[in-house]
């Protein structure tokens, strides 16, 4: 079956950036001109994914507009002959199908994922999360999306982090079967280092097929009381098999305020309207402390 629908779940509190997060979604914070959501709003648009189902809370609004048309905004450009401008937020606004369905209590990625259920139905889906940009992550789903099209069964993407920080992350138990593609056996969420089955990360990009909905609904809460989608999905591998693709595109986490600004970094490096500057005013830096430690 065709893949038609992304679940984006974007109503947690963002905590970790109060207080800019009491007013703002997290997900709505710039990367240079363009908030966090859109660029992975983008990369399931440029996979042919239309419809998307965000996952809100009350205090999400801002998403819900930006998504929406502008009529006085596009009036405005058009008078005063902005047309690059105009026609930015007119695709922004008209490129895809949202549909806002609401989380009413923080219970977790996996209750956040269910709460999406009366809309997908049954069937194949993407999850993406709201703080995790991919580089070219379009790429990434359509190489997903063809794994699941020759298998039929839920695509995981990973990358390889280095085995001392595989305890921020869900790690997965896989056995390699060709190129980037592995079967995995098993999942353990944020592992000590010695204990870790490898060091291939689940990055924030899944399609699964609608029974991980079954599995979710019989998923028992954890820490905090949370229903965690890897135990979902290791419900899941008990009925059938699950596959991981091996992501080799750079993977941004926006999630925390170093990773928020490292992104913005990287990405203005990358910008040819204004990598040559921003180089300069790092490289600025850079001497100057570096003058300061040695004096």
């Amino acid at each position: 079956m065709h893949v038609r629908k992304a679940v984006l779940p974007v109503a947690g509190w963002g905590t970790r950036f109060l207080p800019a997060t009491k007013a703002m979604p997290k997900e709505m914070f710039p990367i240079i001109d363009k908030p966090v959501i859109q660029f992975i709003v983008e990369e399931c648009i440029d996979a042919n994914v239309e419809n998307i189902i965000f996952v809100t809370g009350r205090h999400k609004r801002p998403i819900e507009h930006h998504f929406d048309i502008n009529t006085d905004l596009e009036k405005h450009l058009e008078e005063c002959n902005k047309t690059g401008l105009l026609e930015n937020i007119r695709q922004i606004s008209r490129w895809i199908n949202p549909i806002y369905v609401r989380q009413k209590e923080q219970l977790g990625l996996g209750h956040a994922v269910l709460t999406a259920e009366p809309v997908v139905g049954e069937e194949p889906f993407i999850v993406s999360l709201g703080d995790i940009v991919v580089e070219d992550g379009s790429s990434v789903i359509e190489e997903m999306l063809s794994i699941y099209n020759k298998y039929g069964r839920s695509v995981i993407a990973v990358f390889e982090v280095p085995q001392e920080e595989v305890g921020k992350y869900g790690v997965v138990d896989a056995v390699h079967l060709d190129g980037p593609v592995y079967s995995i056996k098993d999942l353990v969420e944020k592992p000590s280092p010695d204990k870790a089955p490898s060091n291939l990360a689940i990055v924030g990009r899944y399609i699964f097929t609608p029974r991980i909905f079954e599995k979710l609904r019989v998923t028992k809460p954890g820490k905090g009381g949370e229903i965690q989608l890897t135990d979902a999905i290791k419900l899941l591998l008990e009925d059938e098999q699950v596959y991981a693709y091996k992501v080799e595109n750079k993977v941004y986490d926006t999630g925390t305020p170093i990773g928020y600004i490292k992104t913005i970094i990287d990405i203005a490096l990358q910008r040819e309207d204004i990598k040559d500057e921003m180089f300069e005013f790092l490289q600025d830096i850079i001497n100057k402390h570096s003058q300061c430690i040695d004096i």
